[in-house]
């Protein structure tokens, strides 16, 4: 599995503005159905499917790596460890922003 740390740096940046715009008006009308929670969800959920393939990955090689296979080395043993931690590390600091922003919208006056 290779991950794109350019593509998550992007994504994560785009999501950064997407939330640093909230300050302008929105066009309630502009929204049609749930179209745009549907896509969250999917894109959220497919982030996690990634991260649970880095780590189930990492796990192997680390498994692979102890019992002795020929075929895996020490290198990349420890860059699908790292690869896996980076991944998770990420996703606490999303969800950690998801829990912020949930709080905030709830201490807001009705």
């Amino acid at each position: 599995m290779k991950v794109e740390a350019n593509a998550l740096y992007q994504q994560l940046q785009s999501m950064a503005t997407q939330a640093s715009q909230r300050d302008q008006p929105a066009n309630v009308n502009a929204l049609q159905g749930n179209t745009a929670q549907a896509d969250f969800s999917n894109m959220l959920k497919n982030a996690m499917d990634n991260v649970n393939e880095l780590q189930q990955t990492s796990g192997d090689l680390k498994t692979r790596m102890e019992l002795g296979d020929p075929n895996v080395t020490l290198e990349q043993t420890m860059i699908a460890s790292q690869k896996a931690g980076i991944a998770f590390e990420a996703t606490v600091q999303v969800r950690n922003k998801v829990v912020d922003a949930y709080k905030e919208i709830m201490s807001m006056p009705v």
